[in-house]
C-alpha cells in the first residue's frame, strides 16, 4: 500500500517553491508528510517569557521576551553614505537577566520603529559574546501583537492558542515561519494512516495519529503536548523495533553450517601456550560465542566492552573454533593502521601456530593473511590465492575485503571490528562471499548504554565484557585549562619529560592534520561578530613542530596522520611500538586498538572538540602495561562551560558505560542513532533513549509478538506505510549507526 497521497505531496506545491527549498536543503523536509512531523522543540507560554540567563553559546535559538530600551547610535563610517553609519542597540527582558540586540546599518529603519519599550516579540538569532556580554546580532523577529490589535497585521494569537510552539529552525527559516507553514499543511493530518494496531493503541490508551499531530503542533494545554508526545514516541520506538524484529527473524530463518571446535585441535594448542588466564568475563563471552556457533542458523552477536577488557582475545578465540571445524574467519578492521596492527598482534600470540604449511609450523597451525587495499599486486595476489584455496584460515584486513575480486574458499565467520564505522551494505557484501551465510562477531569498544543497544542493534544478541584482565594499570586523568592557568601546560610537557626519562612513551593528539587541505577556502565566511576569537583546531603538524623546538626539545617525536601513505604510517607505527620514537603526535587515529604497552603518557590538546566516547576510546591507548597510565585533556574552554563540564565528567570516571549515558544526556537526542537515518525525517523527534527506556522494552516486546503472528505485515498496510517510510533510500543502513 502506497502512503497517502495528501502526506505525499511535495512542500513546493503547497508552500511555494523557495519556502521548500529552505525546507529541502536546511531541514531535510520534502513532502507534506515530513513537514508534519516537524516537531516543536519546546513551547513558550503566551504572557510568559524566556530565561535569558540560559542561554547556550554559539547556538541558534528563539526567545520570547520584552523590550527594555532603544538606543541609536551614529558613527563615522568611511562605507556609509554621508560618512555617518548607524548602530541600533536594543535590550530584551525576561524580568530578570537582559540580553542585547545590535543592528547595522540599513537593517537599524524598520526595527527601530518597531521595536519600542514593552513591546513583546519573539527573537530569532545566533547567540555570541561581544564585550563579555551575550548578545544576538541581527536577529530576526516577529512581534506579538494582542488579539485586540486590528492593525491587520496576522496576530499570532491566530496560529497559536495559548502555547507557542517553537520548531528546530535555521538562520534562513525562523520558528515562526515555520509555524505559519505548518498551519497551511495541517488539515492533511487527517488523513495519516495509522502504523499502530488498533489493539495496542486501544490498550495503552493511546490518541490516534492525526489528534496526535495536531495536538503536538496546535495545543490548547499542556496535557495535549503530554497525549501527543506519549503517542508519538509509541510510533518511533514500535516502528523502528518492528524493523528490527524483522532483521531478527529474516536471520533466523537462514541456515547456516554449525562451526563446533575440535576437542584437540587449534583453540587448544593456543589456549594451552596463553601466558596468562582468561577473566571470567572472557570464558563467558567466550560460551555465549561457542553455543551460537554450534548452532544451524547463522549467530548474529554485539560484543561490547571497556577499552583495553581482552575483546580481541575473545574474537581471536570465536575464529580459531571456525578454522578448527574446517572453516575460514575474516576480521574487518575499519584503518588500515587497525588493520596492520591486528594483523601483527594476532600473529604474536599464535607463534608457530600462524605459520600453517611454513617449516617449523606446529601441526594444528594456519595461516593469517592481511589483505589491505595499499598493497603490491604481487603480495595481494599470494594473499587472494591464499584465501580462495583455504590455506589461509584466518584473514584480517579493510574494506579491500568486500571486493568482488575476494573469494572464500568457505567462510564461516565474520569479525567486524568497531561497528559504527561499517555500513550494512558492506558487512552484507562480506558475508554474501560466504556459500551460506557465515556467523557474524560485531565488536566495539564504545560501551553503549542498554537501551541505545536495544534501540540501534536491535538485530543483535548482546555480550558484555566488563572486566580489565589482570596487570593493567590504573590510568589518572586531569584537566588542563590552558587559558586560566598557562603555567599548568607547562607542567603538562615536564610531566611528559619525566615519563620519556623513565624509559616510557607518551602520545600527543591533535583534532587536525594541519596540511594545505585544512586551510580555510578563499572566500570562506568570515566568523560571525563576536567570534572572531575563535581559532582554527591545533593541528598535528604544527604541534610537532612547535614541541620539537620548544618544550619536548631533544626527544625523538614524530607524527602520524590519515593522510599519510600505508607504508609511511606503518613505519611509524613500528618505530613507536619498537620504542625508538618517544612521543607521537597524531589524529585519532590512534583511536582504537593501537597496542603499545610501553606508552603511559596521553596529552589531548583541544580535547573540547572531541566527544565524550572518543576521548574515552583516546585515553584507553594507555595505561597497557604494568606503568600507571596518565591522560591530559588541554582546553582553552571557560570553567562554566557545558565543555568544561564534559571534560570534568571523563576525567572523573574510567567507567565507560557511565560515560557513554552522559554523552548521550548531553547529545542533542537525533544524534543518538548517528544521521544517516533516511533524511531527517526518520531521526528520534520525541522518543529519548534514555528517558524512555520502558516504552522501547515495552515496544521491542510488541514488535516481536507482531511480527512472529504475521512477518509480512499483511494484517497492517499503516504499519508497512510507516516502515516504507522509515526505511527507504538509504534502506536499514540507520540500524547500523552506533
Amino acid at each position: 500500500m502506497d502512503l497517502v497521497p495528501a502526506l505525499r505531496e511535495p512542500l513546493k506545491k503547497v508552500l511555494g517553491p523557495a519556502t521548500a527549498k529552505v525546507m529541502a536543503e536546511h531541514l531535510g523536509l520534502h513532502t507534506v508528510g515530513d513537514l508534519l512531523h516537524h516537531y516543536p522543540r519546546r513551547y513558550e507560554e503566551r504572557g510568559q517569557l524566556t530565561h535569558l540567563a540560559d542561554l547556550p553559546m554559539d547556538e541558534h535559538v528563539t526567545v520570547v521576551a520584552q523590550v527594555a530600551d532603544a538606543r541609536l547610535h551614529t558613527f563615522a563610517s568611511s562605507k556609509a553614505p554621508r560618512g555617518k553609519g548607524q548602530r541600533l542597540e536594543v535590550t530584551i527582558t525576561d524580568g530578570h537577566g537582559r540580553l542585547q540586540l545590535v543592528f547595522f546599518g540599513n537593517g537599524v529603519h524598520k526595527p527601530h520603529k518597531e521595536l519600542l519599550p514593552g513591546t513583546r516579540a519573539m527573537f530569532a538569532g545566533k547567540v555570541s559574546v561581544f564585550n563579555r556580554r551575550l548578545q544576538l546580532a541581527h536577529p530576526a523577529y516577529e512581534l506579538l501583537r494582542g488579539s485586540d490589535d486590528d492593525d491587520g497585521t496576522e496576530s499570532v494569537e491566530s496560529w497559536a492558542g495559548a502555547l507557542i510552539p517553537l520548531y528546530p529552525a535555521t538562520a534562513k527559516l525562523e520558528s515562526w515561519k515555520i509555524g505559519k507553514a505548518i498551519q497551511t499543511v495541517l488539515p492533511s493530518a487527517q488523513e495519516a494512516v495509522d502504523p499502530l494496531p488498533g489493539s495496542l493503541r486501544e490498550g495503552r490508551g493511546l490518541v490516534s495519529l492525526p489528534e496526535a499531530l495536531l495536538k503536538i503542533h496546535r495545543p490548547h494545554t499542556k496535557a495535549d503536548i503530554e497525549d501527543a508526545r506519549a503517542r508519538l514516541k509509541w510510533d518511533e520506538a514500535f516502528v523502528l523495533q518492528v524493523a528490527l524484529a524483522r532483521r531478527r527473524h529474516a536471520e533466523t530463518q537462514l541456515p547456516a553450517v554449525p562451526r563446533k571446535p575440535s576437542p584437540d585441535g587449534l583453540l587448544t594448542a593456543f589456549d594451552d601456550r596463553l601466558p596468562f588466564t582468561l577473566t571470567e568475563g572472557q570464558r563467558k563471552v567466550s560460551r555465549e560465542i561457542f553455543d551460537d556457533l554450534a548452532t544451524d542458523h547463522p549467530m548474529h552477536r554485539l560484543l561490547q566492552g571497556e577499552v583495553g577488557s581482552g575483546k580481541t582475545m575473545v574474537a581471536l578465540r570465536a575464529m580459531l573454533a571456525v578454522v578448527d571445524a574446517g572453516g575460514q574467519a575474516v576480521m574487518l578492521a575499519p584503518t588500515e593502521v587497525l588493520a596492520q596492527q591486528h594483523h601483527r598482534s594476532v600473529v604474536e600470540m599464535m607463534g608457530e601456530l600462524a605459520e600453517g604449511g611454513m617449516l617449523g609450523g606446529a601441526e594444528h597451525a594456519t595461516k593469517v593473511v592481511l589483505l589491505t587495499g595499499s598493497m603490491g599486486a604481487a603480495a595481494r595476489r599470494h594473499a587472494l590465492l591464499d584465501l580462495a584455496t583455504g590455506e589461509a584460515g584466518i584473514v584480517i584486513g579493510t574494506h579491500a575485503l568486500i571486493e568482488d575480486k575476494v573469494q572464500f574458499h568457505d567462510l564461516g565467520l565474520v569479525v567486524v571490528d568497531e561497528q559504527h564505522r561499517f555500513g550494512v551494505e558492506q558487512r552484507d557484501a562480506l558475508r554474501g562471499k560466504g556459500k551460506q551465510p557465515p556467523h557474524l562477531l560485531v565488536m566495539t569498544a564504545t560501551p553503549i548504554p542498554r537501551t541505545v543497544a536495544m534501540t540501534v542493534f536491535g538485530d543483535l544478541e548482546t555480550s558484555v565484557l566488563d572486566q580489565l584482565p589482570a596487570g593493567r594499570s590504573p590510568i589518572a586523568s586531569h584537566v588542563v585549562p590552558a587559558a586560566d592557568k598557562p603555567h599548568f601546560l607547562a607542567r603538562a610537557w615536564e610531566r611528559v619529560r619525566e615519563e620519556v626519562s623513565n624509559g616510557h612513551q607518551a602520545y600527543v593528539v591533535c583534532p587536525r592534520i594541519g596540511d594545505e587541505d585544512d586551510a580555510p577556502k578563499k572566500g570562506s565566511q568570515k566568523p560571525p561578530e563576536g567570534d572572531a576569537e575563535k581559532r582554527p583546531p591545533l593541528a598535528v603538524l604544527d604541534v610537532a613542530e612547535q614541541l620539537a623546538k620548544g618544550p619536548l626539545q631533544g626527544l625523538k617525536v614524530e607524527v602520524l596522520h590519515g593522510r599519510m601513505q600505508p607504508d609511511d604510517k606503518d613505519a611509524v607505527m613500528r618505530r613507536f611500538a619498537a620504542g625508538e620514537t618517544d612521543v607521537l603526535v597524531a589524529t585519532t587515529v590512534i583511536e582504537v586498538g593501537v597496542n603499545v604497552p610501553n606508552a603511559t603518557a596521553m596529552v589531548i590538546m583541544d580535547a573540547d572538540r572531541f566527544g565524550v566516547s572518543q576521548l574515552h576510546q583516546l585515553r584507553g591507548r594507555v595505561g597497557r602495561g604494568s606503568a600507571p597510565g596518565l591522560c591530559l585533556l588541554v582546553t582553552e574552554m571557560p570553567e562554566a562551560s557545558a565543555a568544561r563540564q564534559r571534560l570534568g565528567a571523563v576525567a572523573g570516571t574510567l567507567d565507560g558505560f557511565e560515560l557513554s549515558r552522559i554523552d548521550l544526556e548531553q547529545r542533542r537526542e537525533g544524534d543518538v542513532l548517528g544521521q544517516a537515518q533516511s533524511g531527517a525525517r526518520t531521526s528520534l523527534r520525541v522518543l529519548a533513549v534514555i528517558e524512555d527506556e520502558e516504552i522501547i522494552a515495552e515496544a521491542r516486546e510488541e514488535a516481536a509478538a507482531v511480527v512472529a503472528a504475521d512477518p509480512e505485515l499483511t494484517g497492517l498496510p499503516g504499519l508497512r506505510t510507516a516502515l516504507d517510510a522509515l526505511l527507504d533510500d538509504e534502506r536499514e543502513q540507520y540500524l547500523e549507526k552506533g
